[in-house]
């Protein structure tokens, strides 16, 4: 099958220009492509993690990715999506940034051999001489067509920065330095980079009378429309000290019943013959999907190993018998729990189960807190030291959150 039949199957494509040149293409070459990746944190997300199984699938069909660092965008902030300008980052922190991008981008992309190639748009970008760029690039864009982009009209009531309005040209300059540099022949981005893509596309067109292509990818969102990979703590993230392998596990556990599909479809391997089985079970059924979509997600992202900590700690939270490993946990001394230390404390202070103690009372008001399988009945509650279980203790939220206790001395 062309790797653009099976893109298409699994739901990654959204938009591309030129279909029908593209698809034979690629079914008759080995075709080096891009996907870029501004620095704006330290850690990769989930919401890169559509575009990294895409480049996966491209790699494994015989295609060339390069994975291109935005070292030099980076420095200006892509007004896509955004309502408000973003925060400027420093030279120091882009550079952090784009070094731990670099290691993790590692894990899922094979660069021995020359089989893929890292390379960084501050190389070219910082150091461009802004009047010849001018005269090349900028005349062959139209600031009343610009305009009419979504990423651009939707800032233009609060207002849009000089800045910001170039970082389309910048975009799609890295297409065409990709394409003197490496022969670069298509760019893979998410929907929301259409207008920076076709940007790109048209210029090297332009520029070098050569067909060169644009693909974008479905967002990762929800059956709702909102984008998936936020909880209340934040966003999702690929690197294990900002989102544990357990807590990550956990979210796809517990994702709606609507999304199995989609996201069986977009961040796993399984075929898609036992995709549909899987996400066409009813009822108590498709926690069976769930719990193999999360197998699978964390396996690819943490290790295999991690995924079955993460799987046991969670079979085990579910059955009540306590867990180890992967389940979040804190420790605390039995000195701290000679007196009993009072639960709407605890929650806040000791293990972050609610943001602030009103937050935390209300939890417990509705009955939403168990500890050692038992609602909590009021807010006076004490955890006292006969509560432990071979110095261990089990803090339950909901239905679905949960947090040991651990008595070390």
């Amino acid at each position: 099958m062309n790797v653009f039949d099976t893109l298409n199957e699994r739901g990654f494509i959204q938009q591309t220009t030129h279909e029908a040149e593209l698809k034979d293409l690629l079914n008759k070459e080995s075709v080096t492509f891009y996907i870029g990746f501004d620095p704006t944190a330290d850690s990769l997300h989930v919401g890169h993690f559509v575009t990294i199984m895409a480049m996966r699938h491209m790699q494994l069909a015989g295609h060339k990715p390069i994975a291109l660092m935005g070292g030099g965008t980076g420095m200006i902030g892509d007004p896509s999506g955004k309502t408000d300008m973003r925060k400027m980052m420093t030279i120091e922190t882009i550079n952090y940034n784009v070094d731990c991008f670099k290691k993790q981008l590692s894990k899922f992309i094979d660069f021995d051999n020359d089989k893929a190639i890292m390379d960084n748009n501050a190389s070219w970008l910082l150091n461009l001489n802004y009047v010849k760029l001018l005269r090349e690039v900028g005349a062959h864009f139209s600031v009343n067509r610009m305009l009419t982009f979504d990423c651009y009209k939707q800032r233009l009531e609060k207002g849009l920065s000089f800045l910001e309005f170039n970082y389309m040209i910048m975009q799609s300059y890295d297409f065409l330095e990709l394409y003197r540099k490496y022969n670069c022949r298509l760019q893979l981005g998410g929907n929301d980079q259409w207008s920076n893509i076709l940007g790109g596309v048209e210029l090297v067109r332009r520029l070098e009378s050569d067909s060169v292509f644009g693909m974008t990818f479905s967002l990762l969102t929800n059956s709702e429309g909102n984008k998936m990979g936020k909880t209340v703590g934040g966003a999702i993230w690929l690197d294990a000290t900002k989102t544990s392998p357990y807590e990550f596990y956990q979210y796809w556990r517990n994702i709606a019943d609507a999304d199995v599909k989609k996201c069986l479809s977009l961040l796993t391997f399984i075929p898609m013959d036992e995709v549909n089985k899987l996400s066409s079970l009813e009822g108590a059924e498709i926690n069976k999907a769930k719990e193999i979509l999360a197998y699978e997600v964390t396996k690819i992202v943490h290790s295999e190993e991690e995924a079955k900590k993460a799987q046991e700690a969670t079979r085990n939270a579910f059955s009540g018998k306590g867990a180890s490993g992967s389940l979040p946990t804190t420790d605390m001394s039995s000195e701290e729990l000679k007196n009993g230390i009072d639960i709407v404390t605890l929650l806040v202070d000791k293990i972050k189960l609610a943001p602030s103690k009103s937050e935390a009372r209300r939890l417990i008001n509705q009955k939403g807190i168990k500890v050692a399988g038992n609602i909590v009945p009021d807010t006076d509650f004490k955890i006292t030291l006969d509560l432990f279980n071979d110095n261990a203790l089990m803090i339950q939220k909901g239905k679905k959150v949960y947090h040991q206790i651990n008595i070390k001395e």
